[in-house]
């Protein structure tokens, strides 16, 4: 699977009359080699997937990864080099780009000291973006990745139950959070165990875990707390960081009130279902991905409130790819692409929102997250 995605990009860059790549977003570094790392910048290490149109593809990475790329990586040479040893992670590039005319790199994740490094060698005049080759390459997902999907979409169902079942008056809000972890990973034991035989990847969740209660539920990317949650207040659970099965992402979310609901509440809330329902009667393939966000959108000014942000976006082995269901992008959808989509209404006092992620099929989509929406059924 590796190296067929290799050899394909290898055939659009030359197509493109690029001589060679240089890969540094760690996601499609992933999504190319195999490889990753759980380090990389954030301890000022970078890894850097050199590409050419032909011939052997390199790796640049630190020593203190070299042996898990060697398990993992499907390329032809690695060059590992070590902290404070000779010219560091520059060491190769001079000689893997000295006869290109044209490189491609990744402008919005290429780090700022290899993007410096690279001006300063090459000169601005010489670089060009290989993200439009990238984002097209994974817009339609393989068989082995719609699988990731619908195991990624069990992950995220057994951590929705979890939160659910721990949600309660005087329950403090970090209780729910270590229940979704915990459900989450078993999840993902029990299918890493079943189908899969890469034994390095863990099951266990990451990614701190978004909710936020009572007044704070208008705080859209409120971390659990320490706060105690109480009767008649509305809860709010959110997975789009911690569903991240064997590197697939999934967006999921759902607000739950712990007993009767403020009337006013469910006003907001059932306009935030009748968005995302309205966009979901549109999500097929051959439309546009902005015309899914104009009939979300529709429903929610229509109702009076104010013009919402993004109804979705594509999914994969990063959190964000392409395209997104916004308005101005044109992008024909799918079949094959995966989905976020939500449905939401914010107003002072209140915040609603509903999202589950979706397959494009042939002739509509495929649902990889479950859980109840109505108002009866989200009353705790």
């Amino acid at each position: 699977m590796f190296t067929d995605r290799l050899s394909n990009l290898q055939t659009k860059l030359a197509d493109a009359n690029v001589d060679v790549a240089l890969i540094t977003d760690d996601d499609n570094v992933y999504y190319l080699t195999g490889y990753y790392d759980y380090l990389h910048m954030e301890f000022g290490r970078p890894t850097i997937l050199v590409v050419p149109k032909d011939g052997e593809v390199l790796l640049i990475t630190p020593t203190i990864d070299l042996n898990s790329a060697e398990a993992a990586a499907r390329v032809g040479r690695i060059a590992a080099w070590n902290d404070g040893m000779g010219n560091e992670w520059r060491e190769e590039l001079p000689g893997a780009v000295k006869n290109a005319t044209k490189v491609a790199i990744e402008p919005g994740h290429m780090q700022p000291p290899v993007r410096a490094y690279l001006n300063d060698l090459l000169g601005g005049e010489k670089l060009t973006t290989v993200t439009p080759i990238l984002n097209e390459m994974r817009m339609i997902k393989s068989a082995e990745e719609l699988q990731l999907a619908r195991h990624a979409g069990q992950v995220a169902t057994a951590m929705m139950n979890a939160g659910r079942a721990a949600i309660g008056d005087g329950v403090p809000e970090f209780e729910v959070a270590i229940a979704t972890s915990q459900a989450g990973t078993r999840k993902a034991a029990e299918l890493l165990t079943a189908h899969y035989d890469d034994a390095d990847m863990s099951p266990n969740t990451h990614f701190l875990q978004i909710m936020a209660s009572g007044k704070d539920i208008v705080k859209t990317h409120h971390r659990a707390s320490t706060r105690v949650m109480r009767q008649g207040e509305p809860v709010f659970l959110c997975f789009c960081g911690m569903t991240n099965f064997h590197r697939f992402k999934l967006g999921f979310d759902r607000t739950f009130w712990i007993g009767e609901p403020d009337p006013a509440e469910v006003a907001v809330y059932e306009v935030a279902v009748a968005s995302q329902k309205a966009a979901l009667d549109a999500l097929r393939p051959g439309v546009t991905a902005e015309s899914i966000h104009a009939e979300y959108a529709e429903v929610i000014q229509g109702a009076g409130y104010e013009y919402p942000f993004r109804c979705g976006r594509a999914t994969g082995f990063s959190f964000l790819e392409a395209p997104q269901l916004v308005t101005g992008d044109t992008t024909i959808i799918q079949p094959g692409m995966v989905f976020a989509v939500d449905g939401s209404v914010s107003v002072e006092t209140f915040r609603a929102q509903v999202g589950d992620s979706f397959i494009i099929t042939e002739d509509g989509w495929e649902a990889l997250t479950q859980h109840p929406k109505s108002v009866a059924e989200v009353i705790l």
